[in-house]
């Protein structure tokens, strides 16, 4: 390999932007991060139910966060928060609804939050704002 192709390769691996489906990703992980350093505990990541998939289940002080996940590389299209529709809104309220009932949660207090993370065009986090019971 020559030496042209090996910059080629370093840069496109720490420069390029990343696509719409790694900032998720991206986003989804700094999230669990942050709620795992306040003393959150994640029972789980990217669950699918019927109704639709719940990004972060977390739980602290007996409290169950389910959790909507928003990344924006700019706000060209709205903010993080302002993506978050109302059509979304009930489709994570019945897919919270799902859980809790699959989950014997009736008797817990749960809360719906929206964690915004705005990155850069490499994926580094420029602010992350969490946002408990969002709706």
């Amino acid at each position: 390999m020559g030496l042209l192709t090996q910059l080629w390769r370093w840069w496109m691996e720490r420069f390029r932007p990343l696509s719409a489906s790694e900032r998720g990703r991206r986003a989804e992980r700094e999230a669990a991060l942050y709620l795992r350093r306040r003393g959150y505990r994640i029972l789980a990541q990217n669950l699918r139910t019927p109704f639709g998939e719940i990004d972060l289940v977390a739980e602290k002080d007996e409290v169950i966060a389910i959790t909507e996940v928003k990344a924006r590389s700019s706000e060209e299209f709205g903010t993080p928060i302002e993506a978050l529709r109302p059509r979304q809104q009930q489709r994570l309220r019945r897919a919270g609804e799902w859980l809790i009932a699959r989950k014997g949660w009736q008797g817990k207090t749960v809360r719906f939050d929206l964690i915004a993370v705005d990155l850069d065009e490499q994926g580094n986090v420029v602010r992350l704002e969490h946002i408990p019971d969002a709706f």
